[in-house]
C-alpha cells in the first residue's frame, strides 16, 4: 500500500465541456452554388486560464474558423469554447504555467477539434480537419511576449 504525503503533487480532470458554440453562413444558400470551392480558411486559437477555487482550475480553449470565397465572401464562421476544470496540487509555479497553458489545451485539443468537424459538416460544407498544435511552443511564445513587455513597461 502506498502512502501519499501533504506536499505530494496531484493533478485530475473534474469535467471537460462545450462553454460556447457558435455557427453561422451568412451567405447561404447562394454559397453552395458556387462551382470553385477553393476558400481561404482563417483559424484563430487561444487559451485561458483562470483560478475558480484552491487548486482547482478551469482552462478554456477558444478557435474560430472563418472561411471565405474570393477574399470577400464568408462562407461560414465556426467558433467554439472547450473548457476544462482541473486539479492541481502542489505544483510550483513554472510548473502549474505549463500545465494550464500547455498541458491542459493539450487534453482539450481532441475534443475542440471534433466539435470544429462536426459543425462545419452540419452546416453543409465539407469536413474541416484541425492539424495538431504545438502548445508548448504556443506557451513559450507567449512567456517570451510577456517578458518582452514587461522589460518594456519597466
Amino acid at each position: 500500500m502506498t502512502e501519499t504525503t501533504e506536499n505530494e503533487q496531484a493533478f485530475a480532470i473534474q469535467k471537460i465541456f462545450v462553454k460556447d458554440i457558435s455557427f453561422e453562413s451568412p451567405n447561404s444558400p447562394n454559397i453552395f452554388l458556387e462551382k470553385d470551392w477553393q476558400p481561404d480558411v482563417n483559424l484563430n486559437l487561444q487559451s485561458t486560464s483562470r483560478t475558480l477555487d484552491e487548486d482547482v482550475y478551469e482552462v478554456v480553449l477558444n478557435i474560430t474558423v472563418t472561411a471565405k470565397l474570393n477574399d470577400e465572401t464568408t462562407a461560414y464562421l465556426a467558433e467554439v469554447q472547450y473548457a476544462g476544470i482541473f486539479n492541481l496540487k502542489n505544483f510550483p509555479d513554472e510548473d502549474k504555467t505549463y500545465m494550464l497553458g500547455s498541458y491542459c489545451p493539450n487534453l482539450l485539443f481532441p475534443y475542440i477539434r471534433e466539435a470544429i468537424s462536426d459543425v462545419v459538416a452540419k452546416g453543409g460544407f465539407p469536413q474541416l480537419l484541425l492539424a495538431p498544435v504545438n502548445f508548448d511552443a504556443l506557451l513559450q511564445q507567449k512567456l517570451e511576449q510577456q517578458k518582452a513587455e514587461g522589460a518594456t513597461v519597466q
